[in-house]
């Protein structure tokens, strides 16, 4: 019995099976997953290079804001050091500090926004590190010349000290000059007593008076003398004083005239009696007194008598009075 695969004549033909659309679905479906996974990809692949290029971009930016920050911080610190070092600042720089902490308050402000114009921080931190540059210049200009008023207020100190010194010297001088001719007037203005003359007298009960140098007869010395003409010493009172010692080389007091005065060279003298004589300048002036001790009795022997005026002896004279004999 043998098969074919041909129908036979006559008979019926068979129904052909419906065809199979499976394998083209699965190969779409397989095509679409394909494509789906490879859009996929690339869209990640693009995300990344997107995410990647923002990263990139905040960096950069990122980079700026923290290069203005630091010229912003630097700008900070040279205005804090050169406030720091400079704390009297005049109204005039006080003005301009105001204008920089004003910029100041305006640059942090900017910078301390999320989305910061990171431009107009710059031109505004720009514009700061002007102001502080022209303010560093007026501070040095200042401090040239407070250096330069510095030195000459030295200078003028120093010739202040100068002029001091001298004119201490030259006030010293003068009031040693002074001092000099105060002394040279002083000496000058001091009297001179010429024609000195001591003369004993012995007065009779007619009142008559005799000259004797006899002891026991003589009542009064009379002592006279010339003041002699003299142009520095002022018109007025002058005051003398007229020391007597007596032939025992002691000097004669009084108690009722009598004291102690100071010389300028022979210290403190005691003198026997003080006389007032009014002076008119540049003439000579007569003086005549008498005196006589206490006692009454005069002693033989020398008497001498010292004229002072101003601290200084301006003459002296002697007598001598002996004993006397019987027809004395």
């Amino acid at each position: 019995m043998s098969y074919t695969n041909y129908p036979s004549a006559g008979s019926t033909p068979q129904q052909q099976p419906p065809k199979d659309n499976r394998k083209l679905i699965y190969g779409l479906l397989i095509a679409a997953l394909l494509g789906t996974w490879g859009y996929v990809v690339y869209d990640k692949s693009k995300s990344k290079e997107t995410i990647t290029q923002l990263q990139t971009q905040y960096s950069n930016v990122d980079s700026a804001r923290n290069e203005i920050q630091e010229e912003y911080n630097d700008a900070l610190a040279r205005m804090d050091s050169l406030t720091g070092s400079n704390t009297q600042l005049t109204s005039e720089l006080t003005d301009r500090q105001k204008e920089i902490e004003k910029l100041k308050s305006n640059i942090k402000s900017e910078l301390g926004k999320k989305n910061a114009d990171l431009s107009k921080a710059k031109s505004m931190i720009a514009e700061l590190n002007g102001k502080i540059n022209d303010l560093v210049a007026e501070v040095e200009r200042l401090k040239l010349e407070n250096t330069q008023l510095t030195e000459t207020n030295q200078r003028v100190t120093a010739e202040r000290d100068t002029v001091t010194a001298q004119k201490a010297v030259v006030e010293q001088n003068l009031a040693s000059t002074q001092q000099e001719k105060a002394h040279v007037e002083d000496i000058g203005s001091t009297l001179h007593a010429s024609n000195i003359n001591i003369t004993p007298i012995d007065i009779k009960n007619s009142g008559k008076e005799k000259t004797t140098t006899t002891a026991r007869r003589v009542d009064v010395f009379r002592i006279s003398f010339d003041l002699d003409e003299n142009r520095i010493s002022p018109s007025g009172s002058k005051e003398l004083y007229v020391s007597v010692t007596g032939p025992d080389g002691k000097p004669i007091t009084m108690p009722s005239s009598s004291g102690t005065f100071t010389t300028r060279e022979e210290g403190d003298k005691t003198f026997t009696s003080k006389v007032n004589v009014e002076y008119e300048q540049g003439k000579r002036t007569p003086v005549s007194f008498d005196w006589k001790p206490e006692a009454g009795k005069y002693q033989t022997g020398n008497y001498k008598v010292e004229i002072y005026q101003n601290g200084f002896k301006i003459g002296e004279g002697t007598k001598a009075l002996k004993k006397g004999g019987i027809f004395g």
